[in-house]
């Protein structure tokens, strides 16, 4: 019998977000799949990997398969290395073993894990997605203010989406991934006198909480996510 894959959203930083499901799944797995940026083997670059050790130690017992996932815009490389990572993942899943692939955040939401369940999904394997925290909904209850309300509508806007004509929808605009163009974020929310708050790192070790424009810096890491509310004026 094939193995199955499931993809494990393991929350933003904090390994108290954790969900019960999650542990358990990974805990049944025989394979610990981990996204990373190359294949030196330096599991410790691994931020999902981090975050599951913090709750579930023995996990570094498990056997890996590292999957490379590196942040470039070479569709036709991209490709390539997704499917080469499909077909590692069929091989362990022919022999019978079930596959965790632990991704941030949740699995649905701008994740890595998607590349390879797709592939082995359209080839007739079995799988399976467990839904993790979001980085948006961990980031608001941590600045300890609610996302929308009523019928206010929210955006979720990934960085290269264009920030002009995200900053314009109604309600509350989600920035994912837009640190390294803060100087242009900080002029259009100023332009727009909209209200901001953002969160670096959130749940981690390092984490870093803004809640005005004011307060943030000039540069900010990949793991920033932005709160815009107010409407454009």
């Amino acid at each position: 019998m094939k193995g199955t894959f499931y993809g494990v959203g393991v929350g933003p930083g904090d390994p108290e977000l954790l969900t019960l499901k999650a542990v358990q799944t990974i805990r049944q797995c025989e394979i610990l799949a981990l996204p990373i940026s190359d294949l030196d083997g330096d599991v410790e670059k691994c931020v999902a990997y981090q975050i599951v050790l913090g709750a579930l130690p023995e996990a570094a017992q498990k056997e890996k398969l590292l999957l490379s996932m590196p942040m470039i815009k070479d569709k036709e490389r991209l490709k390539k290395i997704h499917d080469e990572g499909a077909k590692d993942a069929a091989a362990l899943l022919n022999s019978g073993k079930n596959i965790a692939f632990i991704t941030l955040g949740d699995p649905t939401v701008y994740s890595t894990c998607l590349y390879i369940h797709k592939r082995l999904k359209s080839q007739g394997y079995a799988t399976a997605l467990v839904p993790g925290v979001p980085s948006f909904c961990s980031a608001a209850a941590r600045m300890d203010i609610g996302l929308v309300e009523n019928r206010e509508q929210m955006h979720i806007i990934p960085g290269s989406y264009s920030l002009e004509e995200g900053l314009d929808l109604p309600g509350t605009r989600i920035l994912m991934k837009s640190g390294r163009n803060m100087p242009r974020v900080k002029e259009e929310i100023r332009k727009r006198g909209l209200e901001i708050y953002m969160v670096e790192n959130c749940g981690m070790e390092n984490e870093r909480i803004y809640k005005s424009i004011e307060e943030m810096p000039k540069d900010a890491g990949y793991y920033s996510l932005l709160i815009v509310k107010g409407d454009t004026k």
